[in-house]
């Protein structure tokens, strides 16, 4: 019997050029991708040298980065460009509607074409979060308070995305912009109802379903809902998401490193179980960031080994179809090199129209 493959973990490394325990763990077959940092950048050949060391190791991991644009842009200098935060995008769509569509589409292929000229695969962009004006995590991130225009100018800036040859992933569904709490610190309840959530926060991830490549759950709870984070909640991720709204592409959790993430019905749980439960709920893949230089990323060993006793013992079972969803987020083209990128007509017109 031919065993099953699935490399559900997306982890870190420590620094700018990957070390003996990197390499170990970047070829582990439970691993399907690499999460980087501001923290593993110095400069755009580094950058290069260090995503070329990966694909040496393993030329099917995702390499993946959290750069939206504003103030979440992990790389800033050595010729990338500064990206709005997507409310000015909002701001500037009830002024010209279509010179914000365009504005988005520019982003979005600045994005995607800078990072891949890199070596980096994927973003973990557009925020589809409402903008409330309550949540300091979310606050100018969100593209505007109505979910048309988010949805409309989320959709512009996928397309930019997919012009450059990368995929999408939406956050944070159904929506944490209406929680003051910060997930990374502590447990947001949100408490409307399910009716009032698919009405309005929800209805961008509803618009775009057919044009998302992933997900990524809010670590926030919606009592009237479910007990369980949405990250942890299989009638979010699997009767709401994936049945009423119909989406077909990959889940991913948000960072177990969270506090929320650890946090299951008032009790604290570990890094392995929280995984599990996050892949029992209905995610393809899972998150853990900032890990690597504690205790020599002894959390990311741990897991490991706790995902593979999990599979040996028939606790967790590996799914073809979520493998196939993680392959499928790798580039399909070939990148241009950033040489190329600063001839090219696009990029410089994508350039313009950001200005």
């Amino acid at each position: 019997m031919e065993t099953l493959t699935h490399a559900p973990l997306v982890l870190d490394v420590a620094g700018t050029t990957l070390d003996a325990a990197d390499k170990k763990r970047l070829a582990h077959p439970l691993v399907g991708g690499l999460i980087l940092f501001a923290r593993n950048f110095e400069n755009r050949a580094q950058l290069t040298a260090l995503t070329s060391a990966v694909k040496a190791i393993r030329p099917d991991l995702l390499i993946a980065v959290d750069h939206e644009g504003g103030r979440v842009q992990r790389f800033r200098t050595d010729g990338f460009t500064h990206l709005p935060a997507m409310r000015s995008l909002g701001e500037l769509w009830m002024e010209d509607a279509m010179r914000a569509t365009a504005a988005a589409t520019a982003a979005g292929y600045v994005l995607a074409s800078e990072l891949r000229a890199c070596g980096v695969d994927f973003s973990f962009a557009p925020v589809l979060d409402l903008d409330y004006g309550e949540s300091s995590v979310i606050g100018d991130r969100s593209f505007h308070r109505d979910p048309r225009v988010v949805a409309l100018l989320a959709k512009s800036l996928m397309h930019g995305l997919l012009l450059a040859g990368m995929h999408s992933c939406a956050k944070h569904f159904p929506g944490h912009g209406y929680v003051k709490a910060d997930s990374h610190l502590a447990v947001p309840v949100d408490k409307r109802s399910l009716k009032a959530i698919l009405a309005e926060d929800a209805k961008p991830f509803e618009w775009l379903v057919m044009s998302l490549g992933a997900v990524m759950p809010a670590h926030v709870i919606y009592p009237k809902v479910d007990t369980r984070p949405a990250g942890f909640s299989a009638r979010w991720l699997q009767e709401i998401l994936r049945d009423r709204l119909g989406f077909g592409g990959a889940i991913f959790s948000d960072d177990l490193g969270m506090t929320a993430a650890r946090t299951l019905e008032g009790v604290a749980i570990g890094y392995t179980e929280a995984a599990l439960v996050a892949l029992h709920a209905g995610c393809d893949l899972v998150l853990m960031c900032n890990q690597s230089g504690v205790d020599g990323g002894l959390a990311l060993d741990d897991m490991l080994a706790g995902l593979m006793q999990a599979q040996q013992s028939g606790t967790w079972e590996p799914r073809a179809e979520s493998e196939a969803r993680r392959a499928a987020l790798l580039p399909q083209t070939a990148p241009l090199t950033w040489d190329e990128l600063m001839h090219d007509p696009a990029y410089h017109q994508a350039l313009v129209t950001l200005a």
